[in-house]
Formats: C-alpha cells, structure tokens, sequence
C-alpha cells in the first residue's frame, strides 16, 4: 500500500472535523475525493501529506525509500505572481532528493526538461510563472509534485478556476499519467469529468469518509444524488 492510514480523527481546537477515518491507497489506484463545501476535504488531504497532524491515528506511507510523495495544493495556496521561472519553481520538487548540495546536477536539471516535455509545457522553462495562463501554472505546479515522486500524487482542487476546455485537458493529462503508474488521490468537485478514469472514490461528509468502488458508487443513492448527468 502506498497510503495506510487507519482511525484518524482531525479537529480544530474544540470542533471535530472528522472522526474515524481509514484510508488504503494501492499502487495505481486513482482515488476521487468527493463531498460537500466545508467536509473536510482539504483538511484530510493535509493530514495525508503531513501538514495537519491528526489528533488520533498515524498516517504510514509505503513509498520506495528516500523518496515521498507529490503534493499539489490548491491554486491560491500558491501564489500565481510568484517571481520566478517555469523551471525554477518545477525543480523545487527536487529538493528531498538534492540533499545538502546547493546545486542541481546535469541528471537532475534533464530530469525537470524530460518532466516539463512530458507536460507539454517544455517550451516555456525559462518563461515567468507569473506570465502563464491558470492552466499552464497548473501543469507547472504538477511538474513540481512529479518530480517529487512519481509514485503518489495527492492534488486539492487542481482545476478550480480553469475553462472547460483546459479542464479536460487537465483531467486527459492525469488520466495518462495513472496509466503511466502514477497513484492518485484527488479532491475534486467535478464529479463528471473526475470520476471518466478513477477507480475509487472517497465520499467525505458530517464528519465521515467512506471508499467505494467507482461502479458502487454511481449505482449507489449517494451517487445518483451527486452526481448529475453530463448534459448534452
């Protein structure tokens, strides 16, 4: 399992958000992270990636040793005027790997091009952040979670305020990427376009998270209550 966690509770100060939670994520799985405004989806996400410590219960990770996962938080985490260049920002998802040496290797500096071609964004490397479109620093941001690791990435939101069209292409890009071998965990409020190539889904709602099958799921009450059809 690349993601083990079992019984965690999540508060803030004396309000519970979320109690006995248990989290399995295997290796190519691509897990949907799904509920209402205000669930605690960002917050279980944070506690998965170890920036909100859970009051109860131990997150274990079974990534592949001196390697961790790539977390892609959500846009206004991240400040879209942040100065600095494409390759400079995606390069920082180097950083547990470079160690103590203030330089970037040959190997390393091929490795972030190799990953930005991969992406479609490795004409703009010495672009500015701040000069991209919100789709193309979204594909900057994933260059960054995947030069982290291409075992796991956990992403919140990462198409909240992108087109349709951009959106699509977004969710086209992940989709390859899972197939490439790449788990994922992802929080996302567009059920519709999500749910074409996940697996699994984690519905989190009045304190609770609940895995399902993606096929139990969309046959399920919940499920036709959720998620609304395409329309066409």
């Amino acid at each position: 399992m690349l993601i083990c966690a079992h019984h965690l509770d999540f508060s803030y100060g004396d309000i519970k958000v979320l109690e006995n939670v248990n989290i399995d994520v295997a290796r190519g799985d691509y897990v949907v992270v799904a509920g209402p405004n205000g669930a605690g989806k960002s917050t279980l996400i944070k506690g998965l990636v170890g920036l909100k410590k859970p009051l109860n219960g131990v997150v274990n990770l079974g990534l592949e040793a001196g390697t961790g996962l790539g977390y892609m938080p959500q846009q206004q985490d991240f400040q879209r005027g942040f100065p600095a260049s494409v390759e400079e920002i995606a390069r920082t998802g180097l950083l547990r790997s470079k160690g103590l040496s203030p330089f970037y290797s040959k190997d390393q500096k091929v490795k972030v091009q190799e990953t930005l071609e991969l992406l479609g964004i490795g004409s703009m490397a010495k672009k500015s952040f701040s000069s991209l479109s919100g789709g193309q620093q979204q594909r900057v941001l994933l260059a960054r979670a995947l030069l982290s690791s291409k075992e796991l990435l956990v992403l919140d939101e990462p198409t909240a305020g992108l087109d349709p069209v951009v959106t699509q292409d977004f969710y086209d890009l992940l989709a390859k990427l899972n197939k490439n071998g790449t788990a994922l965990v992802m929080v996302s409020h567009d059920l519709n376009l999500a749910l074409k190539d996940a697996n699994r889904v984690l519905y989190v709602d009045e304190g609770r998270a609940d895995f399902y099958d993606k096929e139990v799921f969309l046959t399920s009450e919940l499920g036709k209550k959720v998620v609304k059809p395409c329309p066409c």
